[in-house]
Order: structure tokens, then sequence, then C-alpha cells
């Protein structure tokens, strides 16, 4: 049976906030300072594809990929619930997120001139917390159209996240840092409601007695 059209608006919000582009907006200005306005285009259109790409190559083969490692939906729902709540824990205290990525990921895309791939695509949007999501937003039925809203939903949020990107110079100089960690703290606040909610439908899963 279809989802009904809230459950695909609410996963598109819902991914939006877990790639949080804002986020990325400091990152991207200091990898690119030394960037020409085409070479910082470029760098938006490959970031935006690289994302979109990974996160549909997840959402197609994460049955597989539960199946081969012998781990059920349930599990995947608590686990990826935990990712996402200590990302939330991380935007909430507006902190570098390190289950995105690392200090030592930044440093060393700094020497490198695929920094729309390494940090920026993967793993700092495309990390553990948008590629769970997808993988269960997937399974939550089985219809064909089902799948095509979601890689539908998956193309628009990416389209959101280029838009960002390629407009992080105007972005930076109105929101300042200030106003940058304003919008991750709320999103931090968002996404911590969807970790909880999934972890809470995982756990019904495993123990069939939490749902009364």
């Amino acid at each position: 049976m279809m989802e009904h059209w809230t459950e695909y608006s609410r996963f598109l919000i819902a991914l939006f906030v877990i790639l949080d582009p804002f986020a990325a907006v400091p990152i991207f200005l200091v990898l690119t300072k030394n960037y020409s306005a085409d070479e910082r285009g470029r760098i938006s259109n490959i970031s935006a594809v690289t994302v979109f790409i990974v996160l549909v190559a997840a959402s197609l083969t994460g049955e597989a990929l539960l199946q081969g490692m012998g781990t059920s939906l349930a599990s995947f729902r608590v686990g990826g619930g935990v990712v996402l709540l200590l990302m939330a824990l991380s935007m909430l205290r507006a902190q570098t997120d390190e289950v995105r990525t690392t200090p030592a990921e930044q440093a060393e895309a700094e020497d490198r001139n695929a920094i729309a791939v390494v940090p920026l695509a993967i793993p700092l949007m495309a990390g553990p917390g948008s590629i769970s999501n997808v993988i269960i937003e997937m399974h939550r039925s089985d219809t064909e159209f089902h799948g095509i809203l979601v890689i539908l939903s998956i193309a628009i949020v990416c389209l959101f996240l280029w838009l960002v990107l390629r407009m992080a110079g105007t972005i930076g100089r109105i929101l300042g840092q200030t106003g940058l960690n304003i919008i991750n703290r709320l999103f931090g606040l968002i996404l911590a409601s969807i970790a909880v909610e999934i972890m809470a439908n995982g756990l019904k899963q495993l123990f069939p007695v939490l749902s009364g």
C-alpha cells in the first residue's frame, strides 16, 4: 500500500535537516577561499551530484546489504536512530559532528583538489545519518511508486543542497557564524525528535510488548 503524501513530505524535511547544508557553508567557504566563482560553482555541482548518487545507491542496495550482514530492519532502525541522535546533540551544541567528518579528514582535504567529493559530499553530507535514513525510508513500503517517490525526494533535497552551496558566500555574509549556529541548533532539535521516533519504531518491532 502506498504511503500517505505526508510521509514523503516528512521524509523530505528530515533528509534536508540531516544533510544540513548550512553546516557545510563555513567548511565550503574555508576550503574554497582561493577558488574563483566558476570553480566554486563546479565544486557545488560535483558535491550535489555525488550526494544524490550515494543516497540513491544506498536506498537501492540497502536491503541486500542488510540481508548480507544478517541484520534486521528493526535493529537497523534503532542503530540508525542512535546515529541521528548523536548528530542532533552535536548540532544543538553547535559543534563539529565527528560522526559526519573528523578534523583529520578536514585537514587532509585542504591539500587535495577533490574537496567536492571528500569531505563535502562524503562524509559531511552523505554520511551515516543520511544513508541510514534513506535505507529505512525505502523499506516503509513495497510498492513500485514508493521507491520512485523516495528517489524523487532525494533529488529535490539535493537540488536545495546545490542552491545553498551555490549561494554559500551570500549566505555566509548575511547570516554570519551566529546565524548559522542558530539554524543548526534548530535543525538539531528537529533531528532529535526524528531520531527518537525512528528508535521507538525499531524497539516496538524488536519487542512487540512495547506496543501494548
